[in-house]
């Protein structure tokens, strides 16, 4: 079953990827500032890594044939790292530490737990076998290799791996420009006295936490007032300043929502009500040409929307090659008896690890409710007219997987 008047959560995404332009601008940043942005071209890898044959352990580099022949194979050298190595002495062993180069002649390495040491006489009592303990030239990567690929997001490890390729200035998309609105009279900031009536502004706060978590830069974040030309000027200038319009609020159907309002009038509304559970009210379209993502104005709703689907959109902009979390299967520890025209996505946490691992849910999963994801590690994903009974399989998706 399925409500005519609704789109769905797939056929939503569908539009959003299709109205999602990538950033076009270019930066280069150091090495060191590159975390958590996009690369803007592809990186090839100018020689192999590592450069020479290295030893991956303390020991001794010794020639196989060598100790198969003797008892003792006498020390003729010491080889310590960033030094080039002489060619080792045919029948004789040469003391090596990891990461120091392979000498010529040598095949092999014997940890220096496997070697007896007296003086200069080394004895090993173990098998020997040709490039045991050898990193070999290129076996992390050859020359001409595509290391990385434009779109790849910058985290610790391919920072690592840009160093190991020698790269120390790194071209990056620009970041996303985000504008943020709350709407509402009734909000005000914290740290002010509460009057009948208010509230403080939680939505703000969520934002700006999703828009750091998902690599934007917010060029403008205002509280609009419930009028239609405060929120006609503000969404204007909005769209002068900005890639990307987020509000919340203001796109449902009551008298003082007019954000949507405006899109319709001023604007261009091109999505509207969604098929999900929290966040119905959802709304997509632009300003000026500029996009506009209309979130709901409940605090968990908020939160899940721009998770399931203003990070995928943010994702296309900046450029990314994965614009989809991707979630696990989980036994269910909860129960859903009455199926939804929604699709549901409830406020979970992961319990235990591998085979006993399962996925509980917050008793309330009222889209008022912030601190049922403060309690969550995750969100889980009821499928449109589906039931859930304890131990059935469930989508589960980490907040860290949501907004990576």
């Amino acid at each position: 079953m399925t409500n005519p008047n609704l789109t769905s959560l797939d056929d939503a995404l569908d539009h959003l990827l299709t109205q999602a332009p990538v950033v076009t601008q270019i930066e280069t940043v150091s090495l060191t500032e590159s975390l958590g942005r996009i690369l803007a071209s592809d990186h090839r890898v100018p020689a192999d890594v590592p450069p020479a044959d290295n030893s991956a352990v303390d020991g001794y580099a010794v020639r196989q044939r060598d100790v198969s022949a003797a008892g003792c194979l006498p020390v003729s050298d010491r080889i310590p790292a960033g030094v080039a190595p002489r060619p080792l002495q045919p029948g004789t062993a040469a003391r090596i530490f990891t990461g120091s180069e392979i000498p010529e002649g040598a095949d092999a390495v014997v940890m220096q737990e496997q070697v007896e040491r007296t003086g200069d006489q080394i004895a090993i009592h173990t098998p020997v076998e040709p490039g045991q303990n050898i990193r070999s030239r290129g076996q992390d990567l050859s020359q001409g290799d595509l290391a990385l690929a434009k779109g790849t997001r910058i985290r610790p490890q391919e920072m690592g791996l840009l160093a190991s390729i020698g790269v120390s200035q790194v071209p990056v998309l620009t970041r996303l420009r985000l504008a943020i609105i709350t709407t509402g009279d009734e909000l005000v900031e914290p740290g002010q006295p509460l009057a009948p009536g208010q509230i403080y502004n939680t939505n703000r706060f969520t934002m700006l936490g999703l828009a750091a978590e998902a690599g934007c830069d917010v060029v403008l974040c205002e509280t609009l007032e419930d009028s239609r030309e405060s929120t006609r000027s503000t969404l204007k200038r909005a769209s002068e300043l900005a890639d990307l319009i987020i509000t919340s609020g203001g796109v449902s159907v009551g008298e003082e929502d007019h954000v949507r309002a405006v899109l319709e009038e001023s604007g261009k509304l091109s999505l509207w009500r969604l098929a999900i559970k929290p966040g119905k009210p959802l709304a997509f379209g632009d300003v000026d040409g500029t996009p506009l993502l209309g979130l709901p104005g409940n605090p968990a709703a908020v939160l899940v929307t721009f998770m399931v689907a203003g990070m995928p959109y943010i994702r296309k902009r900046q450029g990314r090659l994965d614009f989809y979390s991707t979630s696990e299967l989980l036994p269910a520890d909860f129960e859903i008896s009455k199926p939804s025209i929604r699709r549901e996505f409830i406020r979970a946490r992961k319990k235990g690890s591998g085979a006993t691992a399962s996925v509980t849910a917050y008793p309330n999963q009222s889209s008022g409710v912030l601190s049922s994801a403060c309690w969550g590690s995750g969100l889980a994903m009821v499928p449109e007219n589906t039931t859930v009974k304890i131990g059935d399989p469930v989508a589960y998706y980490s907040f860290s997987e949501l907004l990576s």
